[in-house]
């Protein structure tokens, strides 16, 4: 029986894949390649094709013995959402529940789905829980909130039990750095900070610096990528167990400003990362916080990276020695 990873080939579902490879588990691959890189994994049987396929989906769950779906496949970025929410609304949510869909005809009944803190909006307060009211400020947040109700009711109409696990900011490499992040174009904070340090870019672009934050800056909760891929792990054996359905709030639960993450890159490189600030982007709220308790007490999970400096190290050990990504 074989774990199904969508969007295996991208950035957080390489390091998935790696991590149940490392466990010896049988692993089968979706990914499109639109985003994702086939050099980034490290096993697995890879399916070229999209989720939003029915009949590519039907073959691979007719070719493939599988006993339960990690679904990392979607759009993720809330600026270019704000741009364009119906290719989000289509490639998340449609493709969404074309897996549903197809999960509920091959009776596979568990899934891991990787959802976001973009599903809360403006926090009521910080830290974050679980049960907090979501209202997404961002189409992507939007999206993966109607995938979230989706399997809701489909667990009470067909049984198909899921964790829906929320994440806050991923960052970090896999820790000897042979992969680590490759997005293009980039738009993640550390990536392009680390860039700059690369001499790959001149200066960092700060966005919003009047926020009513401590320092005006937004302020996120980073999550090193390898614990993050642990409670998935974590979350499938939940499933696996009988339990019910649930979701999970899953960040460092301390938050760093945006000054602060480049203030700690500065010092990991050695680099001085000149800054140039901007206007704010359309739709990030100004804190997200997690409180990561649940996770902790139901599925006993444990982030080992909680420095920020040591997030950084290891993103930084993968693209110093990785200067164009998996194009080198």
């Amino acid at each position: 029986m074989a774990i199904l990873v969508t969007g295996g080939a991208g950035y957080i579902g390489s390091h998935c894949v790696a991590a149940l490879v490392e466990r010896g588990v049988d692993v089968v691959v979706v990914d499109n390649l639109s985003k994702g890189h086939r050099q980034a994994l490290k096993g697995g049987r890879l399916y070229v094709g999209d989720v939003g396929d029915r009949a590519f989906l039907e073959q691979v769950f007719q070719a493939e013995s599988i006993q339960a779906v990690i679904h990392f496949a979607a759009f993720s970025l809330v600026g270019e959402s704000m741009q364009i929410p119906e290719v989000y609304f289509r490639n998340n949510v449609t493709a969404g529940l074309s897996l549903i869909e197809t999960m509920i005809a091959h009776k596979v009944p568990y899934l891991v789905f990787s959802s976001t803190a973009a599903t809360f909006g403006e926090p009521e307060h910080v830290p974050i829980v679980e049960t907090d009211r979501q209202l997404p400020t961002n189409p992507y947040g939007e999206s993966k909130l109607i995938v979230e109700k989706m399997l809701r009711w489909c667990d009470s109409a067909h049984g198909l039990k899921y964790c829906a696990l929320r994440y806050f900011n991923v960052a970090g490499a896999w820790h000897d750095g042979s992969i680590g992040e490759d997005h293009r174009p980039e738009s993640h904070l550390i990536p392009l900070i680390l860039q700059v340090a690369q001499g790959k870019r001149e200066k960092l672009s700060l966005f919003g610096t009047d926020y009513p934050t401590k320092d005006g800056t937004c302020i996120r909760d980073y999550i090193h990528v390898e614990d993050l891929i642990d409670a998935h792990m974590l979350a499938l054996d939940y499933l696996k167990g009988g339990n019910p359905s649930a979701a999970f709030n899953l960040g460092n639960g301390q938050g760093f400003s945006n000054r602060e993450i480049i203030e700690a890159a500065r010092r990991v490189t050695g680099h001085p990362i000149p800054v140039v600030e901007e206007g704010r982007r359309p739709g990030d709220p100004a804190t997200l916080i997690a409180s990561s308790k649940k996770a902790m007490e139901v599925l006993g999970w444990k982030p080992r990276y909680t420095s920020v400096e040591d997030i950084i190290a290891t993103a930084w050990k993968w693209h110093s020695t990785h200067p164009h990504g998996y194009g080198e």
